[in-house]
């Protein structure tokens, strides 16, 4: 028998954990399983002839509201070239309404429900018997018997420390994201998610995920993403893990969390301030700070108490946070939604994701979308369009803010043009807006910029802004461009240099003997040294005109700057100043 496994990832460096959970489980028939995986950006051509070469008697796809339509097409066209071949499928894409998909579908003959591990073992041993009874007995699927459709019942949720580890060999994910479920099921009862629709919420067992995470810790990978929706919903569990991950370290691995800030307690917020800058990221939804729409989506989410713990987190300097806001939600008008996204905004975290309901098949929100006047698209990701209380017109302007937010927030290029503009401006939100309609007018919306016409179209959209402040946002883009870039050319908006070279030949010159300011650069010469770094004098973002050297081999792990040093010109090449630059890149 010849059963593959298909999961169609979004990017390469994706993988898809469901489907190596299920041949893991399904160890008895290793043989007879196999895994392949794809992209939505390959061409379904390549897809197609890829299957078609393997000549299988069985395939399973993995189904998720970001490659169903991807994975529709592929199915009709499959079952033509391979008539023989059943075709079942999967996922939180099709379980909730799986009688529909098999009428929608007729090339598909089955759908596995909910969790899969414990159905595809049934299923595999159904093949081996032959016995099409059976197929009556096996719960959590939906399947085709002559002109009929049957939908058995669900099967109860399982044991998460029966699901062997998968990753026991790294040769299939390099270059690729590790995913890592050390807990499934939700606490919480979002209206718009479907985490917590089996009401269950599992736990493995603590000494297999220690012994999991050191073998990751033990392979240096770059980072490992639990996909746990909340991780942090037991205490004891999620001490016992940081304490590990932190006795464990290895200085490189950095592992990705989503959590509730409000269920942090003291002594876990002092272990998130003790790690080292690097080891976990946390991504925290707070998706709105309207009391009552919080309320009715189901959400216990105290905002006072994720604000002050985010702010903790973020004074500390040590941890990437992650915060997301949801627009579209029950109760949420423009304005509404102004304020929510300004008081995140405050917190400064390191990424702020605005986002868009998605009204998922099988969620309390879908049951409300007559109350709510939801209109959403009828394809995956089925994204809201308006609500009652936001028009599509107020959505429609929400997008052109979410991009700007995207690229000049989220990308950490912009960072201390960004602080000093908003000045500028009443909000955070109202700066972000009027970004957003100067792009429109300007033309500059719906086309791929460079990195680099960022900045100029940011310099002109402040200039126009404040004219008298031109030069200081000319400075201060040329400090946010060397954070980041260790450009050969330099950006058309910056001035010509004004460094004197007989200056920068001394103080490379006298940087190799003393290394005052770029420790660990000892066997470079002064021609290497130059290349790895950078100068730039500065005037007007200083009460005194100042020389910064941008280090480029030592990045913030949080943002990927550069370091930097600063020497007043005064002092020349005296020791590092420990002046701030009126709290310019602090």
């Amino acid at each position: 028998m010849n059963v593959i496994l298909v999961a169609v990832n979004a990017k390469y460096i994706h993988s898809n954990l469901a489907v190596y959970c299920l041949k893991a489980y399904a160890k008895e028939y290793g043989r007879d399983i196999a895994i392949a995986e794809y992209t939505i950006n390959q061409t379904t051509d390549e897809i197609l002839m890829d299957l078609f070469e393997r000549k299988p008697d069985v395939l399973c796809f993995s189904c998720y509201i970001w490659n169903i339509e991807y994975v529709k097409e592929i199915v009709i066209e499959i079952k033509k070239i391979l008539p023989y071949t059943d075709i079942w499928i999967g996922g939180p894409e099709v379980s909730y309404d799986s009688k529909k998909v098999l009428e929608m579908l007729p090339e598909v003959f089955g759908v596995m429900k909910g969790e899969g591990e414990e159905t595809f073992l049934d299923i595999m041993k159904w093949y081996e018997s032959k016995e099409t009874g059976k197929l009556f007995d096996i719960r959590g699927i939906t399947f085709r018997f002559g002109e009929k459709v049957v939908e058995n019942e669900w099967r109860a949720v399982m044991d998460l420390s029966k699901v062997p580890f998968v990753y026991d060999t790294l040769d299939d994910f390099e270059n690729k994201i590790i995913y890592y479920e050390s807990s499934r099921g939700c606490p919480f009862s979002c209206s718009y998610c479907l985490s917590s629709v089996d009401k269950c919420l599992r736990f493995r067992d603590i000494d297999m995920v220690k012994k999991e995470l050191a073998f990751f810790l033990q392979q240096k990978v770059p980072q490992v993403k639990f996909v746990d929706r909340t991780f942090n919903c037991r205490h004891d569990y999620v001490k016992e893990i940081w304490r590990y991950l932190i006795r464990h370290d290895n200085g490189i691995t950095n592992f990705h969390f989503e959590i509730s800030a409000d269920l942090l307690d003291e002594e876990e917020i002092e272990i998130i301030r003790s790690m080292r800058p690097g080891l976990i990221q946390l991504e925290i939804g707070v998706q709105s700070t309207n009391e009552r729409t919080v309320r009715e989506i189901r959400r216990t989410m105290k905002f006072e108490k994720v604000a002050e713990t985010v702010r903790r987190i973020h004074k500390a300097g040590n941890i990437h946070q992650h915060l997301d806001l949801i627009a579209g939600l029950p109760y949420e008008d423009y304005e509404s939604f102004r304020k929510s996204f300004n008081d995140v905004y405050a917190l400064r975290a390191e990424q702020l994701q605005l986002g868009f309901l998605k009204v998922l098949k099988g969620s309390y929100m879908e049951e409300q979308k007559e109350e709510y006047g939801l209109l959403y698209k009828e394809k995956p990701p089925y994204e809201v369009l308006a609500t009652k209380w936001l028009s599509y017109e107020e959505i429609a302007r929400l997008k052109q803010v979410e991009e700007m937010v995207e690229v000049y927030y989220n990308s950490s290029q912009f960072v201390n043009t960004m602080e000093e503009l908003e000045k500028e401006f009443s909000d955070a939100f109202a700066m972000f807006e009027a970004l957003a309609v100067f792009y429109k007018e300007h033309g500059y919306t719906g086309r791929n910029h460079s990195r680099a016409a960022r900045f100029e179209i940011l310099f002109e959209f402040a200039g126009q802004l404040a004219p008298s402040k031109g030069e200081l946002y000319r400075e201060l883009l040329t400090y946010d461009f060397y954070l980041r870039e260790n450009a050969k050319n330099r950006p058309a908006f910056a001035k010509e240099e004004t460094i004197e070279k007989e200056w920068l030949r001394e103080f490379y010159k006298k940087e190799t003997e003393e290394h005052k300011y770029l420790k660990g650069y000892e066997r470079y010469e002064v021609r290497q040294l130059r290349k790895m770094t950078h100068v730039e004098r500065f005037e007007k973002i200083s009460e005194k005109p100042v020389y910064v050297l941008f280090d480029y081999q030592n990045r913030n792990p949080l943002n990927h700057q550069a370091a930097k040093f600063l020497i007043l010109q005064e002092s020349r090449l005296d020791s590092p100043a420990e002046e701030k630059l009126g709290g310019i890149g602090e």
